[in-house]
């Protein structure tokens, strides 16, 4: 089964990922785009909590008794701003109606109903950088394990044109706490210019999964596990939307001892 999940080139469905799709447990996926004018619903199954992202555009929301209206005042995913979030226990309606042309991804994971619904606003989002040189990037934590959910972790990340991400490999896939935690993982990619591409490969240690991939814009990469770095070519910056879930939400990664060389100490790193 291949790990990349091509978007649709027309229509309102981008690329939708569920547990059945995937062959796993936790993570589901989808993105949508929006005509203005264009109204939709989005149910979350009696056993799933919900994080709609507004990526770009404008939309009027309500979940249940809650509503908000102009919500999104991004043009691009790769502006200079954090996006609005909402957050939305089992069972819920999102009930979307777009003030403009629309992106919008919706990210699920198990849950039993702990949380209500709730806005999260761009202004609640920490912002940070990671890296250094060509391994740069740029990170917004939509949903982080610090801000209540079940379930779900939600980030965003810029990286520039001829940068590395999710870099050195690093992997999520071995229940051994405090040092890793098991989380299966979504990328969500978009590309600037858009005929772009970015390169991704899912490997494992035993290489019983060992997959490199050309992604195209809105091409998702599904990780059940392993390690799953992302290089942009020169010339194209990208953007990818992260959804991770898994039997317990703490994310702690192990990064591939082959590659972990780079970010040591330079008075450690052998001659």
């Amino acid at each position: 089964m291949t790990l990349l999940v091509k978007a649709a080139p027309k229509g309102e469905a981008i690329v939708e990922v569920t547990p059945q799709t995937a062959h796993w447990t936790h993570v589901g996926f989808e993105a949508r785009r929006l005509a203005a004018g264009q109204r939709t619903e989005i149910r979350l199954p009696a056993d799933r909590e919900g994080c709609l992202v507004v990526l770009t555009g404008t939309i009027d929301l309500r979940v249940g008794d809650e509503a908000w209206q102009g919500l999104g005042d991004r043009t691009s995913v790769f502006d200079d701003a954090s996006p609005h979030a909402v957050y939305a226990p089992p069972s819920s309606v999102f009930e979307i109606s777009a003030s403009t042309d629309t992106e919008i991804a919706l990210a699920s994971a198990p849950a039993t109903g702990l949380h209500g619904v709730r806005l999260i606003p761009p202004s609640s989002m920490k912002r940070s950088v990671r890296g250094t040189g060509a391994n740069t990037r740029y990170v917004c934590d939509i949903l982080p394990e610090s801000e209540p959910a079940e379930s779900l972790l939600v980030v965003e990340v810029l990286t520039p044109a001829g940068h590395s991400s999710s870099y050195p490999p690093h992997k999520h896939d071995t229940d051994a706490l405090p040092e890793e935690s098991v989380l299966e993982e979504t990328y969500y990619h978009r590309i600037d210019p858009p005929q772009g591409f970015a390169f991704q490969r899912v490997y494992t240690d035993s290489r019983d999964i060992d997959e490199s991939m050309a992604v195209g814009d809105h091409d998702v990469v599904m990780v059940p596990r392993g390690y799953h770095p992302v290089v942009m070519p020169h010339g194209y910056r990208g953007y990818y939307l992260n959804v991770m879930a898994g039997p317990r939400r703490e994310w702690h990664f192990r990064n591939d001892p082959a590659h972990e060389w780079m970010i040591a100490p330079p008075a450690s790193r052998s001659e």
